[in-house]
């Protein structure tokens, strides 16, 4: 009987911390990914609107997560009067605020005064077999139903010409956006990258995980001078640029990925001016530290 006992609360111990870790990660969410527009690609067809440079998420009807799903621990009374149907969407206050939305979304503990600033902007509804113009309506009437002042829906309008397209871009970034999205509105909603989703941007982007840090010289010294990533396909470069003194003073840990700008390859294959944009901000900063 002592023996039995004697295990049997390590055990219990063991359960319950693999139960509340259950309920921290749902697993990657399935997304659909957007690729990058070209020019000559027919417009007709397709809704223009910005692409916010936010933190991705998706509401499940009861939660919200990252794209890597994790759970996001938002306040109650921020999702109180969301739909039951699922959403695909942005966190997002402003532009050139990115920072203040990942710092917020990857608390453990939320903080409601970050979260006031915050809304939730949707851009799809990923368990609707309708094509997406009809998506849009649909988004249209779910915002309208819901008395949340959290919840909104970015704008979308018919694409027209290449040359309105640029000319639509140019006054984006010119006013700190980040770039435009396209989506066809015949396209169905289905997970993984898709022709049918495009992003407009003057430069490309990509992302990478943290492999190591290079000290910083001169005004730098004692800071981050550059990260040493790592691409999907086993490719090292540092990114020397980009990054703000408070970037610099608390660098992203090791393991995190991060997303970075370039504009083409050199010949050997590797980004061209690459320059740091931002953290992927897919789960909290307690587990981040130790992600690898």
């Amino acid at each position: 009987m002592g023996r039995r006992t004697r295990f049997s609360y390590p055990l219990l111990l063991l359960l319950v911390m693999v139960s509340l870790a259950a309920t921290s990660i749902a697993g990657p969410a399935d997304l659909q990914l957007a690729t990058t527009y070209q020019k000559g690609i027919a417009l007709q067809g397709y809704w223009v609107s910005e692409k916010l440079d936010g933190v991705r998420a998706r509401w499940d009807g009861h939660a919200l997560y990252s794209r890597g799903g994790y759970r996001i621990a938002a306040p109650a009374w921020f999702t109180r009067d969301f739909p039951s149907q699922p959403l695909d969407g942005e966190l997002w206050i402003a532009r050139g605020r990115f920072s203040e939305v990942s710092a917020a979304v990857r608390r453990v503990e939320p903080d409601s005064e970050e979260w006031r600033q915050i809304r939730f902007m949707i851009f799809d509804l990923p368990a609707s077999p309708a094509p997406f113009s009809d998506r849009i309506e649909k988004m249209q009437a779910l915002v309208a139903a819901s008395s949340s002042y959290t919840l909104a829906l970015i704008d979308q309008q018919p694409a027209t010409t290449h040359d309105n397209l640029m000319r639509q871009l140019d006054k984006v970034v010119a006013g700190g956006g980040e770039g435009l999205m396209l989506h066809h509105g015949n396209s169905l909603y289905h997970d993984g990258r898709s022709q049918a989703l495009l992003k407009v941007k003057i430069w490309q982007d990509a992302e990478a995980r943290v492999v190591g840090h290079r000290q910083g010289k001169g005004k730098y010294q004692g800071m981050l001078g550059a990260l040493v990533v790592e691409t999907p396909d086993g490719r090292r470069f540092r990114l020397g640029s980009g990054f703000t003194d408070e970037e610099r003073a608390h660098p992203p840990a090791i393991g995190s990925r991060v997303t970075y700008k370039y504009a083409g390859l050199t010949a050997t294959g590797l980004p061209r001016f690459a320059s740091f944009l931002r953290v992927r901000a897919d789960f909290p900063a307690s587990q981040a530290a130790s992600a690898k």
